[in-house]
C-alpha cells in the first residue's frame, strides 16, 4: 500500500510557473500511473472524505467534467457553485468568500475572468486553489497538453511548439511552460493580438520566437497548436477578429511544413473552417481527443499532489 509523504505546505496552482521543472517531472509520472489505474479499473481513492469546491463564472465542459469526475474517482466529493447561486464578488467581497468557503472544503477550483480575482481568493484561502481558467492563464490545459505530447513522442525538452492564433491565456501559459521545461515556442499572431511578455510573466524572450507568417512559425515544429479566435469574454470583438485572423487557420500546408511526425493539438471547443481545417483536427496527426481525456488524469494528479504531496 502506498503511503503519503508529509503534505506540502499550502500551495496554489494559479499559473504554470507555480511549480518547478522537478515537480512537473513528478506530476507527469503520476499522471501516467493514475491513467493506467483508470484504464484497468484499479481503485485509487487517496482523497476519501476530501471535498472540492468548483466555482464557475465562465461556462465549462472539459474543466467541469474532468474535475468533478476526477474528484469522485479519487474518493472525494464535489460542491458546484456558479455566480448565480453564490455570493462570490457580488454581494460579498471575494476575500470574505474565500475565508468562508476554505473553512468548509479541502480544495477550490475557480474558472473566472480576471486573474486578479483568483489571486485575491487564494490570498485569503486556507486550502489550495486551482486556476481552472482565467483571461490570462490556463495552466491545467497546458499540463494535460504536455502530458499528451510525452505519451506520444517522449520528452518535450528541446522541442519546438508552434502557436498559431491569438496571444491569449493559452499562449501565455505555453510561454511559461517553455521557460520552465526547456523547449521553444514559435508564436504567430495577427497584428494587434500579440503575446504580452509582461502579462505572460516570463523572465526573458529566450524560449520563444515571434513570426509574422504563421507558415514560417510551423516550419520544423514538433507540435502545432491553436485555439478559437474569440475567447470567452471577447465576444463583442468577434467580427473584427474573424477578419484579422483569416490567415491564421491551421491547414494541411502548415502541418506539411512541420516535422513529418508533428502532432496537432487544440484545447477545444473547435470551429472547423476558422482556426483549424477539418482535415487537420480530424486527421492522422491530431491528438485532440487524447488531449481532452488527459485533462481528467492531469487534474487528478494535480489534486492529489496539492493535498497529499509526493506519494
Amino acid at each position: 500500500m502506498t503511503t503519503a509523504a508529509a503534505p506540502n505546505a499550502l500551495r496554489h496552482y494559479l499559473q504554470f510557473s507555480d511549480f518547478t521543472a522537478d515537480e512537473y517531472v513528478y506530476l507527469f509520472d503520476r499522471m501516467a500511473i493514475i491513467k493506467k489505474k483508470f484504464k484497468t479499473y484499479e481503485k485509487h481513492q487517496p482523497l476519501t472524505d476530501r471535498t472540492l469546491a468548483m466555482i464557475f463564472e465562465k461556462a465549462s465542459t472539459r474543466t467541469r467534467v474532468s474535475f468533478e469526475a476526477g474528484m469522485y474517482q479519487l474518493g472525494g466529493s464535489v460542491v458546484h457553485l456558479t455566480t448565480g447561486d453564490s455570493q462570490l464578488g457580488r454581494a460579498e467581497p471575494i476575500e470574505d468568500s474565500a475565508k468562508v468557503i476554505s473553512r468548509m472544503v479541502d480544495l477550490v477550483m475557480i474558472r473566472t475572468y480576471e486573474q486578479t480575482k483568483i489571486d485575491a481568493f487564494a490570498a485569503h484561502s486556507r486550502v489550495p486553489v486551482i486556476n481552472g481558467l482565467t483571461n490570462e492563464f490556463h495552466p491545467c490545459q497546458i499540463l494535460a497538453d504536455i502530458f499528451t505530447y510525452i505519451e506520444h513522442r517522449g520528452s518535450i525538452q528541446g522541442k519546438t511548439v508552434a502557436w498559431v492564433g491569438d496571444g491569449n491565456n493559452m499562449a501565455n501559459t505555453w510561454l511559461q511552460a517553455a521557460e520552465i521545461l526547456g523547449f521553444t515556442v514559435h508564436v504567430s499572431t495577427p497584428s494587434g493580438y500579440e503575446v504580452d511578455q509582461s502579462i505572460a510573466g516570463i523572465r526573458s524572450g529566450d524560449s520563444y520566437k515571434v513570426f509574422q507568417d504563421p507558415m514560417e512559425a510551423c516550419r520544423g515544429a514538433d507540435l502545432v497548436t491553436t485555439d478559437v479566435w474569440t475567447s470567452m469574454g471577447y465576444e463583442a470583438e468577434n467580427e473584427a477578429r474573424r477578419k484579422a485572423f483569416a490567415d491564421w487557420c491551421v491547414d494541411e500546408d502548415m502541418m506539411r511544413i512541420a516535422q513529418p511526425d508533428a502532432l496537432f493539438m487544440h484545447c477545444l471547443p473547435a470551429h472547423r473552417g476558422e482556426e483549424v481545417q477539418a482535415e487537420v483536427i480530424d486527421g492522422p496527426q491530431s491528438v485532440v481527443w487524447d488531449e481532452a481525456e488527459n485533462r481528467l488524469h492531469a487534474q487528478k494528479a494535480l489534486m492529489e499532489f496539492l493535498l497529499l504531496g509526493r506519494l
